[in-house]
């Protein structure tokens, strides 16, 4: 199983904090975050970037790159973006990770500004679950040489940058051919990208319990063109057309992106690293999507 839900009861002393920039209501989170766990006499270390926003000379301040390593948990404050950010960053070191939602939807953070305390309660108390979700590596190479890196938490997306311009491609999984296609693109999704722009373009909602990546075409050039599910471990290869008119794109949970060329080959597969969410233990998948998409609630309440 690609999701690991298991009890602990570690013992949290270095604590560090993300937030996203430029939000004032992010920053009324995190002072009084900082206030609280100054209160329970636990070392705070602020991102660099974070750092910067909060303009506090007495915090102990850190890179993100290195963050992980300082800390024995890391508080995001902000939207699912801020969160697929830190998480790129906090995967390797496997680092436990808790959100909190200042943002619109929030699949991946637990708490919301007006529970901040109680529910930091409740982890520090060691009532909490840690979930793994996996994140897939992208990389592409050019004439047999590889020239670009990427990671993503939700999806990596092929696509034709801000031209209105169909891609021609040829989907290869696990080196077995499946279709050549013309398309606006192709979303490759992890079981937490599931509920992002995968939804939107009509892919399946996963479990994030499952080991599986979801293929969802773009707008394909053909009435048959359908979401595939492959197992999570499959390597999947991308040969894209030779047309030189038109500039492929490749972009990582939508926040970083790289600019293909014509013949270039794609390469995808799980990253060896997983990125650790701390949960309460009222977490439920299935509430959260009836919370965050309207889903209907029992007939009986």
């Amino acid at each position: 199983m690609s999701v690991k839900r298991e009890e602990k009861k570690a013992t949290f002393r270095n604590i560090g904090l993300i937030g996203r920039m430029g939000s004032k209501s992010v920053l009324q989170t995190l002072h009084l975050l900082i206030r609280y766990l100054q209160k329970r006499g636990l070392n705070i270390i602020v991102e660099s970037d974070t750092a910067s926003f909060i303009e506090d000379d007495c915090l102990q301040v850190c890179s993100r790159k290195n963050l992980g390593e300082a800390c024995d948990l890391v508080i995001v404050v902000g939207g699912d973006g801020c969160l697929l950010g830190a998480a790129r960053a906090l995967a390797k070191p496997g680092t436990p990770v808790f959100g909190v939602n200042r943002g619109r939807l929030g699949f991946l953070t637990d708490a919301s500004p007006s529970e901040v305390e109680q529910r930091m309660d409740e982890v520090f108390a060691g009532n909490y679950t840690i979930e793994s979700r996996f994140l897939l590596d992208v990389q592409i190479e050019r004439a047999g040489q590889s020239i670009a890196f990427g990671d993503a938490l939700n999806d990596v997306v092929l696509h034709p940058g801000q031209a209105v311009q169909m891609l021609e491609f040829e989907l290869y999984i696990e080196g077995a051919f499946v279709y050549s296609q013309r398309s606006d693109g192709l979303i490759v999704s992890t079981p937490t990208g599931s509920t992002a722009y995968s939804l939107s373009a009509g892919g399946p909602i996963m479990h994030p319990s499952l080991d599986a990546v979801v293929l969802v075409p773009m707008f394909a050039h053909t009435l048959n063109s359908r979401p595939i599910v492959v197992h999570g471990s499959s390597e999947i290869k991308i040969v894209l057309g030779s047309d030189r008119d038109v500039i492929p794109h490749v972009s990582c949970d939508g926040q970083s992106s790289i600019q293909a060329q014509p013949d270039d080959v794609l390469y995808i597969r799980k990253k060896p690293h997983k990125l650790n969410l701390v949960h309460t233990l009222d977490n439920n998948f299935y509430a959260t999507c009836r919370d965050k998409l309207g889903w209907g609630s029992k007939l009986t309440e």
